[in-house]
C-alpha cells in the first residue's frame, strides 16, 4: 500500500452504480477512442455524443487539449507526464462510471502500456476504438501545423514524428476512416457501441 494513502479508505454512497444505470436506462462505459493527431478522434466523438444524445443518451466528452488546459495544465509531454496525464483520464472515467455516465475520450495514448493503464483502471467497462487514419491523411488536416512544426524539430516527441505510435493490438473496435466522412465514421461506431451501451 502507498504510504501516502495507506490512511485513506473508499466510501461509496447509499445509490449504486446499477441504480443510476438504470434511471438513465444505459450502461455506463468509458469509450476510449486513440489514435494519431488529426486522425479525426475529437471531431468523431463529438459527432458521437451527438447521436448518442438524440438516442436518448446521457454522454459526455473530454478531449487531450480541453484535459490539458484545465485539471492538468501542470503536466508536459515527457513519458512520466504522459503517463500521469492518462492516469488521471482513466480516474475521472472511474468517477464518471459509477455515477452511470456514458464517457468519450479522445486522446493519442500512443502505447500499449499507456492504454493498458487506462483499461486497468476504468475495468470492464472500457471500450477501446482503434480511429485507423494514415499518417498522410493526417498531416492534410493539420491545420494547427503541428506535423510541419515536429518534423522542423520544433515540436519534440510528437506521436508519429519523433515519438513512437504502437498500433492497438486489443482494441475493441477498429475503425477505419479512409474514405469515408466524420459522420459516417461517427454512425458506424455508434452502431457497434449500441450494444454495449443499451440496458436489456
Amino acid at each position: 500500500m502507498n504510504s501516502k494513502t495507506s490512511h485513506l479508505f473508499g466510501f461509496d454512497g447509499e445509490i449504486s452504480q446499477s441504480d443510476k444505470e438504470a434511471m438513465l436506462s444505459q450502461l455506463a462505459t468509458c469509450i476510449w477512442l486513440t489514435g494519431l493527431s488529426g486522425s479525426g478522434k475529437s471531431t468523431i466523438g463529438v459527432m458521437l455524443e451527438g447521436l448518442l444524445h438524440k438516442a436518448g443518451y446521457l454522454s459526455t466528452l473530454l478531449d487531450g487539449d480541453n484535459i490539458r488546459l484545465g485539471i492538468n495544465s501542470n503536466l508536459g509531454f515527457d513519458d512520466v507526464d504522459r503517463t500521469e496525464n492518462i492516469r488521471r483520464i482513466a480516474e475521472i472515467n472511474k468517477l464518471f462510471n459509477r455515477a452511470g455516465l456514458i464517457t468519450i475520450n479522445c486522446f493519442v495514448s500512443p502505447t500499449e502500456s499507456i492504454r493498458r493503464l487506462a483499461r486497468n483502471i476504468v475495468g470492464e467497462r472500457f471500450v477501446e476504438v482503434f480511429i485507423d487514419t494514415p499518417i498522410e491523411v493526417c498531416e492534410t488536416r493539420d491545420i494547427k501545423g503541428l506535423y510541419r512544426k515536429a518534423r522542423a524539430g520544433e515540436i519534440p516527441n510528437f506521436t508519429g514524428v519523433s515519438a513512437p505510435f504502437e498500433f492497438p493490438e486489443k482494441a475493441e473496435i477498429h475503425l477505419k476512416t479512409a474514405g469515408k466522412t466524420p459522420a459516417e465514421s461517427a454512425k458506424e461506431l455508434f452502431e457497434l457501441l449500441y450494444p454495449k451501451i443499451k440496458r436489456s
